[in-house]
């Protein structure tokens, strides 16, 4: 019996996939924690990104292709069942479609050197971030010179008095440069990696064959290990800069108006 080399490749790349989630992921801890978003390298105009995700299904987290504008044969299936017109098909289309999930560039204040990571989040905490950056008397919070810093503030379940734990957002009311280094300004605005770098996204040819996979095994999402670690966690809302510098902010600015 001969080593199964694929299988090996295979797990070497969820390894790697893993590590890169780890590595370039910011989940919220006990506690505020300050951090600042930053213009995303790959789209300066727009820093949300939004994630369509299938939770759990054939117990990993997988990429929906729509989220790039790309067919995806989950989804297809998903309206084959829906176009039946039977009750239980309609149900079990219902959970066959990807949930939306929204990611935006941070720097973890105090941890700059850790370089930016992606922080991801629901719908409320969406909806108040695009409140507050279309407010004019915030202004751009995200701007390198004139932005501001946002207080996140996650409480465990314990903590919250409820069966799920909670995350809040404040922003501060001074504004604040990103850093007065231009060396490490640089580096935060154009070190940054893609979030499809961090997340594995499949083919449609691979999701065909999770899809049978998963229609064959009577529809188990029993969790695993393999698929991609995705917070999950709930949202709520809290009411509430030398010449060498200035040649990087110039940079930045040109790269706006491009």
């Amino acid at each position: 019996m001969s080593i199964n080399t694929d299988f090996l490749k295979n797990r070497l790349k969820q390894l790697q996939s893993r590590k890169g989630v780890q590595a370039n992921v910011w989940k919220p801890k006990p506690g505020e924690t300050r951090i600042r978003i930053v213009p995303y390298k790959f789209n300066r105009e727009n820093p949300f990104i939004e994630l369509q995700w299938h939770w759990q299904f054939n117990g990993k987290n997988l990429v929906s292709p729509t989220s790039f504008g790309e067919s995806d044969p989950i989804v297809e299936f998903a309206e084959k069942l829906r176009a039946t017109g039977e009750a239980e098909d309609f149900k079990s289309a219902k959970d066959l479609y990807p949930k939306l999930r929204t990611y935006v560039p941070i720097v973890v204040r105090g941890e700059e050197d850790q370089g930016v990571k992606f922080w991801g989040f629901g719908i409320t905490i969406y909806e108040a971030l695009i409140k507050l950056m279309t407010d004019p008397e915030w202004g751009d919070i995200t701007h390198p010179n004139t932005g501001r810093n946002i207080v996140v503030e996650f409480k465990t379940a314990k903590e919250s008095g409820k069966d799920f734990p909670q995350t809040s957002i404040r922003p501060s009311p001074n504004q604040q440069k990103l850093t007065s280094d231009a060396k490490v300004l640089k580096s935060l605005l154009n070190d940054q990696v893609k979030i499809t770098d961090v997340y594995n996204v499949l083919s449609y040819d691979e999701l065909k064959d999770e899809l049978e996979s998963y229609l064959n095994s009577g529809s188990d999402t029993e969790s695993s290990s393999t698929g991609d670690e995705v917070d999950t966690e709930y949202d709520s809302v809290e009411d509430s800069s030398d010449e060498d510098l200035d040649a990087v902010m110039n940079e930045f600015d040109d790269m706006i108006e491009d």
